[in-house]
């Protein structure tokens, strides 16, 4: 954490404005540039083709860590939204897969955005029991202490070149309540510059109410535990989102959770309550809307078949139904 490198590059990434996506008109980043870029919710990751992609990042990322890695040779770049350490293992692995050839050795530069000091770190000779230690580490810590030691004993040849990340992405107010400075990156795919950035409701797209549902949902299929989830296609420049399955006690958790307030939401489905963005309520609440409108999850995968976006001429994604 204290590297004098890495201590430069963060203060150099603290200095880059915002760059706020937005497929609205008015603000942001104008369609008319016919930029397309890629975005990932929380446990999903995607390697993009510079030579069809423009952009690719997260936002969202509180407790969370956003990882990027790109191959120097041939710019293929991989963002991952990493948000529990026993899934890192796994994680890279799956990131690695197509950023790597196998036939030469790469150089790849990676870039550690996310994770604040939720936790005051204290070590006291009254801390002796595991669980009330780790209860001292918070959320943070432990998952960017892992995703540094997996680095640090893979075979491949990595270069940290940004770890933003626990006290370098903490500010504090005047009562000295922590939150994050950056909770959201993008990367520039065709020279790998690394750059603040937030995404509104109308660029986390597409699907966005679905890729959510299916975020909470994966934790109850086995056969993810322990992955990303994969939702877009590098060489066909499309997002596949597979079927999952949601049982009628959802429905009946949603009706519970929308008689809650705010402030209760906040407490009850956040790692960090106190640090959200503005919308976090907002975006729970719409999850929760869908799942009572449509309690059969065969509505929305209709044959148990993926839901495929694809890019429209002005850039725009747009599901087919081929």
């Amino acid at each position: 954490m204290e590297c004098p490198f890495l201590v430069d590059a963060t203060k150099s990434f603290k200095s880059i404005p915002e760059m706020r996506f937005t497929d609205s008109e008015q603000f942001g980043v104008e369609r008319s540039t016919m930029c397309k870029w890629v975005y990932l919710f929380q446990k999903e990751y995607a390697t993009v083709d510079p030579a069809l992609v423009d952009f690719v990042g997260t936002d969202e990322a509180t407790t969370c860590v956003g990882v990027a890695i790109r191959n120097r040779k041939n710019g293929m770049t991989s963002v991952a939204h990493i948000d529990f350490p026993n899934i890192i293992e796994n994680a890279l692995s799956q990131m690695l897969s197509l950023v790597v050839d196998p036939s030469s050795d790469a150089e790849l530069d990676v870039h550690l955005v996310g994770g604040f000091e939720d936790v005051l770190l204290k070590e006291s000779n009254d801390i002796t029991e595991l669980e009330d230690r780790k209860k001292t580490e918070g959320h943070s810590f432990p998952l960017c202490n892992k995703i540094i030691e997996r680095l640090w004993t893979r075979p491949e040849t990595f270069h940290l070149q940004t770890l933003c990340v626990l006290h370098h992405n903490t500010r504090r107010d005047s009562e000295g309540n922590a939150y994050p400075i950056f909770s959201g990156f993008s990367v520039k795919t065709s020279d790998g510059s690394v750059f603040p950035a937030s995404f509104d409701s109308t660029s986390r797209c597409p699907d966005e109410v679905i890729r959510r549902i299916r975020l909470s949902s994966s934790y109850e299929d086995p056969s993810l535990k322990g992955r990303l989830l994969e939702t877009y296609e590098t060489h066909t420049d499309q997002f596949k989102i597979e079927p999952c399955c949601w049982s009628p006690w959802k429905r009946y958790m949603a009706l519970s959770l929308q008689q809650l307030s705010d402030a209760e939401i906040l407490q009850s489905c956040s790692t960090s309550p106190s640090a959200e963005a503005p919308d976090f309520v907002e975006n729970s609440r719409r999850q929760w809307a869908y799942l009572v409108e449509h309690p059969d999850w065969r509505e929305s995968f209709p044959e148990k078949k993926p839901r495929i976006f694809r890019r429209a001429a002005d850039g725009k994604w747009e599901r087919s139904f081929n």
